[in-house]
């Protein structure tokens, strides 16, 4: 049967090609196979043929765009978890008049009005290991004019007094958990407020692929990207408080926190002009993501302290 398999109608040499045959079923599943071996073989069959018809669809997408040139449908916007998310209530309009009023009044404002320079202290929980030295002192390379103190047994009740006078504006606590940094406290100083955040995702700057070179002692531009509700600029002031008002430009060096989906990305990055449309990026480091935890008034106090916020599991107790 030489003719049979050979992809042409019989009886015509010049026919058209037979449509490929279709390796899986609309049924097909691939937990039915038995053979954990042939299912895994299956799986991997299965995955590539779905890429080629996705890249199929979308070759045919765009061909069908550039014959109908300007007549063409606009994209669709993809689904995304964020823009998919219900509508936050607290969400606020930066020129809403209340909201100025609290951030001309609120304990940053001195700092926004250029009456106070930034003076940070980093320090750490009890006899920290080497993984949080030096996620410290490679934070101390991002924030200008901080410095490092690793604690032996002192007690933050008896740092703060000292940090006020000294006249340090803001206090960084690095914790750890299993020689990995796990937490991180920052309380605006003198009066507060003091935030609560879970540490994840750290790297220090030899875990980065491709990054630059060490950062220069340049003062970085601030980027806050998506602190929208009341709580978010209460958290973005925070951050913004840690660096001069004055960023230095010559040293293209930008600091950037990403609040999505409730967490926030840090990334420290160096930027450089390539033309008038293309900018090269950097990444220096160190990365790492924060998850608030709680928002609390005045600075730290782990008994008696008031709470602004508090965030809540979704365990429900009976």
């Amino acid at each position: 049967m030489a003719g049979e398999g050979s992809g042409t109608v019989p009886g015509d040499g010049a026919g058209p090609p037979a449509p490929e045959r279709v390796l899986f079923p609309p049924t097909f599943s691939v937990s039915e196979i038995k053979n954990k071996q042939r299912r895994h073989f299956m799986f991997l069959r299965w995955k590539q043929q779905q890429r080629k018809e996705k890249l199929a669809l979308k070759k045919k997408r765009r061909k069908e765009r550039e014959a109908l040139g300007d007549k063409a449908p606009p994209k669709a916007i993809p689904k995304t978890i964020e823009n998919q998310r219900v509508y936050d209530e607290t969400t606020v309009d930066p020129n809403d008049e209340e909201v100025a009023f609290d951030e001309a009044t609120d304990e940053f404002a001195p700092y926004f009005n250029r009456q106070t320079v930034p003076k940070i202290l980093i320090t750490t929980s009890d006899r920290p290991r080497g993984r949080t030295v030096r996620f410290c002192e490679q934070l101390a390379t991002v924030i200008p004019n901080s410095h490092v103190y690793y604690r032996r047994g002192l007690a933050l009740k008896r740092i703060i007094p000292q940090c006020i006078a000294r006249d340090f504006t803001d206090l960084i606590v690095i914790n750890e958990d299993r020689k990995i940094p796990n937490g991180l406290v920052l309380s605006h100083l003198p009066d507060g407020p003091t935030a609560h955040f879970r540490m994840s995702s750290v790297r220090l700057r030899k875990e980065i692929k491709r990054k630059g070179k060490e950062p220069t002692e340049h003062v970085p531009e601030v980027i806050l990207n998506n602190f929208t509700t009341r709580l978010g600029h209460s958290i973005g002031r925070m951050f913004a408080a840690l660096f001069p008002h004055n960023p230095q430009f010559i040293g293209r060096q930008v600091a950037t926190f990403h609040n999505q989906r409730d967490y926030i990305f840090f990334r420290f990055h160096r930027y450089i002009f390539k033309s008038e449309k293309k900018v090269g990026i950097q990444e220096l480091g160190p990365r790492f993501t924060l998850k608030l935890r709680s928002l609390q008034k005045g600075t730290f106090d782990s008994k008696f302290g008031e709470y602004e916020w508090i965030h809540k599991t979704s365990s429900v107790t009976q």
